[in-house]
């Protein structure tokens, strides 16, 4: 990718989606902007996508190669360094009850997510992408599990448009639902609970809960982040488990053929849970009350979040409206169908479930 010939056309396509994530950033501090909780890494899926449909047939095909870069190995380091974000003490804060129903969530998204795909007769790599950002933490887990299921670029996109649609429907959902008093039957715990464990992307919930409970007086705000944030750990051995079975399952078809497929082993969610574990010893060790005040994690987060944008940007930028049509309206029916599960098949866990802890 970097070799003598194409270094400087790759390093050109770098600077490139560097400077589409510069002006990701720039946009997504816009206040406007900011009251939708869209990310940086949403708004430069958004810029790749235009840059796709617009610019890209007038720059020069060698640049490609950088967008690859964009979407493996930045990828992969954005992913690990992503685990700054979490320690294990955020687990024991919130008890059995939240890590519960995370579990129940996560697995029952991606089973039903599986099944309604073949319902849907939709391809099965588009609706294990899109069950999988539904499941654990929106366009960051889709990004996490495209090196294993290694799916075409514009399929990755698609189920981040998914999650994106319906993840920003719940975050203004849910507080509706709180103020019209549709929530209370649930404790505060509860609702923070049922919104942590059911909104796709970390800013969903974060706008969601501050909405809710906007000073975290009654802890709503606080607990629902941290809820969240248990889902995000699964990614890791969510992505072990996917390995696993996509091996079985591509050695199944390639029966006939007698060609064996060897394990995808996604080392970098190793590197995530690794990284985990270092920030949990640090915050020990420096007796931060937060993982926020932790030396330096401002500044990680930050180059994290930019190189996660990167990538995203690389991927909008491999995605043409064409691609978006061929797919058709089942990906985003199955999104809705998730959507809906986590909506009403959350409350009843969150109901019936957490009392019992």
């Amino acid at each position: 990718m970097f070799n003598k010939e194409n270094r400087a056309d790759t390093l050109h396509g770098l600077l490139l989606m560097a400077l589409f994530t510069c002006a990701a950033f720039y946009i997504a501090g816009i206040p406007w902007v900011q009251s939708l909780s869209l990310s940086p890494l949403i708004v430069g899926i958004l810029l790749g996508m235009v840059y796709a449909n617009t610019l890209r047939r007038k720059l020069p095909e060698n640049w490609s190669p950088a967008l690859k870069f964009c979407t493996k190995q930045i990828l992969r380091t954005g992913i690990v360094l992503y685990g700054f974000r979490l320690t294990l003490t955020q687990v024991q804060a919130v008890g059995l009850a939240a890590v519960t129903v995370d579990l129940i969530i996560v697995g029952g998204t991606l089973i039903l997510g599986v099944l309604c795909g073949r319902l849907l007769k939709l391809d099965s790599d588009t609706a294990l992408m899109t069950a999988t950002g539904s499941s654990i933490c929106g366009a960051a887990a889709v990004l996490g599990a495209e090196p294993v299921v290694r799916c075409a670029p514009h399929k990755t996109a698609i189920a981040v448009s998914t999650v994106v649609i319906f993840g920003t429907i719940s975050m203004f959902l849910y507080p509706i639902l709180y103020r019209a008093g549709i929530l209370d039957g649930l404790s505060d715990q509860q609702v923070a609970i049922y919104t942590g464990a059911t909104l796709h992307e970390v800013a969903h919930v974060a706008g969601a809960g501050n909405a809710m409970d906007p000073t975290d007086v009654l802890g709503i705000a606080g607990t629902a982040t941290i809820t969240k944030m248990i889902r995000v750990m699964m990614l890791a051995p969510v992505l072990v488990v996917l390995s696993f079975i996509l091996l079985q399952v591509r050695n199944t078809a390639a029966a006939d053929s007698r060609k064996k497929n060897k394990i995808t082993i996604p080392w970098f969610a190793f590197g995530f849970i690794a990284v985990i574990a270092i920030n949990t010893l640090l915050q020990s060790l420096c007796g931060a009350a937060t993982v926020k005040d932790i030396p330096l994690n401002g500044m990680i987060e930050y180059v994290d979040t930019f190189l996660l944008t990167m990538a995203m940007t690389a991927l909008g930028a491999d995605t043409s409206i064409d691609k978006f049509k061929a797919a058709g309206a089942k990906p985003f029916i199955l999104a809705f169908m998730l959507f809906i599960w986590l909506v009403l098949g959350g409350y009843a866990l969150t109901y019936f479930l957490v009392p019992l802890f």
